[in-house]
C-alpha cells in the first residue's frame, strides 16, 4: 500500500477514473455485438424520469427495485445504487429510511444511508447534474462489467533536474459497458 500522499492521490485517481468509466458506461451507449460496433441506448423502460422537483424518494427506488425485478435478476444477486450526497439527505428526511420499525439499518445515528431495498448504497460527486437533476444508477452487479486493458503500471523516481523532487507516474487501461440492460436503471432526482 502506497504511503506517500503523492502515490495516494494517484491511486485515488485511478479509482476515479474506474468510477468515471462505470458511470459513462451505465447510463451511456453501449457497444454490443461480435465485433463491438453496434450502438445499444439504455431503453427507455429502464430510466425513470423527473418532470418535478422531487429529489430521490421511496416510491423512485420502489420504481427501480420493481424493473430489477421485472427484468428476471435473481434475487441472490448484489444490487447496488449511486447517488450524490443530497440524495442522501433527502432519504434521511424520510420515516421509512429513519424508523426502526421500517428499517434496522440506524441511519439517522449514523448519518448516512447504507442500505435500503436491496440496494447497497454508493456516494459520489462523480454523477451527471443537468436542468437542476441529478442521474442516479441503480444496478444489478452481473449488469455491469468492466475490463482491464492494461494492469496499473506504477513508477516513483527522483527528478534530478528539478531539485530531485519525487515524481509520481501512474497509468492503466480499462473500459466498461453494461451487459444486459434490464440490469441498469437510471433514476433522475431533483438538486436544488
Amino acid at each position: 500500500m502506497p504511503t506517500s500522499s503523492y502515490a495516494l492521490a494517484a491511486a485515488y485517481g485511478l479509482g476515479r477514473a474506474q468510477d468515471d468509466e462505470l458511470i459513462l458506461a451505465a447510463s451511456g451507449t453501449a457497444f454490443t455485438g461480435e465485433t463491438g460496433s453496434t450502438s445499444t441506448v439504455l431503453p427507455t423502460a429502464q430510466k425513470i424520469t423527473e418532470s418535478g422537483t422531487d429529489g430521490l424518494t421511496i416510491a423512485k427506488l420502489r420504481s427501480a427495485k420493481e424493473l430489477l425485478d421485472l427484468g428476471n435478476v435473481d434475487p441472490s444477486i448484489a444490487r447496488f445504487i449511486i447517488v450524490g450526497p443530497r440524495q442522501i439527505t433527502d432519504l434521511l428526511g424520510t420515516t421509512e429510511v429513519t424508523s426502526s420499525d421500517y428499517n434496522t439499518v440506524k441511519a439517522l445515528a449514523n448519518g448516512e444511508v447504507d442500505s435500503f431495498l436491496g440496494f447497497k448504497f454508493i456516494v459520489t460527486n462523480l454523477l451527471t447534474i443537468a436542468s437542476s437533476k441529478r442521474l442516479c444508477i441503480a444496478w444489478a452487479q452481473d449488469g455491469m462489467k468492466m475490463a482491464l486493458g492494461q494492469d496499473i503500471l506504477t513508477r516513483i523516481d527522483e527528478r534530478s533536474d528539478k531539485g530531485y523532487s519525487t515524481q509520481v507516474y501512474v497509468c492503466q487501461t480499462v473500459g466498461a459497458s453494461r451487459m444486459e440492460e434490464e440490469k441498469v436503471v437510471t433514476i433522475q432526482a431533483h438538486e436544488a
